[in-house]
């Protein structure tokens, strides 16, 4: 019933969103993870927003695993560094499952703008959080798994291929991690530790949520709201859709023969038979194909 009892997870990015939903589905299959970001308790990041990783943390805890909360910068490397020290300390070594979700660039793409136009600063900073903090946070981890000869890295993005996003730094934040993971798995496969891209469909986040005026609870009213995209949030998905996949695929066996490989949440719900937690099962892959953007 815990298939990932004992088991060891650090969910980089952890705060809010697929990061969230990640977190707490893994300790709803039993793992401890570490749940890491910049927003505690009394202090907000940049992105100004409320919620905080002490309540992701608690959420893996009420769920069946064990949440601990350690607040990181995954952009500044001596922090990094501290919590895997911390990591390896408190549990002897031992990393199962390490989750590369940092993102924090909800306000910093300026859509509708070519690359030229758009703020360099904001763009920079977009590849700072969305390739960078993922490049520290591997760096640092991976060798627990190296030494032990297991592991899983996820990188979480936004797509399944390399096909322009709409904007270029966007699309540069996005179509990195899909490398990472290809490229991490050729250096890792002596070792037998994977790497492996997971993306979600249309993700029903918190700030997505806000954006269409609704909460959890009544999200379908958005459906008929008239904004751009309601009729795509027909078949959003909740943070734990994916956060379920990831969980099943960790617990799952022949794990290398898909590494170096990109996943969408689609794709785990087919493979695991995963059920959102509002009891749908949403196939982003089939509507958007049906649409012709996919």
């Amino acid at each position: 019933m815990k298939p990932l009892q004992g088991k060891i997870a650090v969910v980089a990015g952890a705060t809010r969103g697929a990061g969230r939903g990640i977190a707490a589905s893994l300790g709803e299959a039993g793992a401890t993870v570490y749940c890491t970001g910049r927003s505690i308790r009394g202090q907000a990041s940049d992105l100004n927003r409320a919620e905080t990783i002490e309540e992701t943390a608690e959420l893996v805890t009420a769920r069946g695993g064990v949440g601990i909360p350690v607040k990181v910068d995954h952009t500044v490397e001596a922090e990094v560094q501290a919590l895997f020290e911390r990591i390896n300390m408190e549990q002897n070594g031992q990393l199962d499952v390490l989750v590369n979700n940092i993102w924090g660039g909800e306000k910093l793409t300026e859509w509708g703008k070519p690359f030229w136009e758009h703020s360099l600063s904001k763009g920079l900073l977009m590849q700072e959080r969305a390739v960078k903090a993922h490049l520290i946070t591997s760096h640092y981890g991976t060798p627990l798994m190296v030494k032990r000869r297991k592991g899983l890295i996820i990188e979480v993005t936004d797509g399944i291929d390399y096909r322009y996003r709409g904007s270029l730094f966007y699309s540069l934040a996005k179509i990195s991690p899909i490398h990472l993971a290809t490229a991490m798995a050729a250096d890792l496969k002596p070792f037998e530790v994977c790497a492996i891209a997971v993306t979600p469909g249309f993700l029903r986040s918190e700030e997505m949520l806000d954006h269409f005026g609704v909460t959890e609870d009544n999200w379908f009213d958005a459906v008929q709201g008239g904004k751009p995209d309601a009729e795509h949030f027909s078949q959003s998905e909740t943070p734990y859709f994916v956060g379920r996949g990831i969980a099943a695929l960790a617990a799952s066996k022949g794990l290398l023969e898909k590494s170096g490989q990109v996943f969408p949440s689609w794709q785990l719900s087919d493979e695991f038979n995963i059920v959102d937690v509002d009891g749908r099962q949403p196939h982003w892959g089939n509507y958007a194909k049906q649409h012709g953007f996919l």
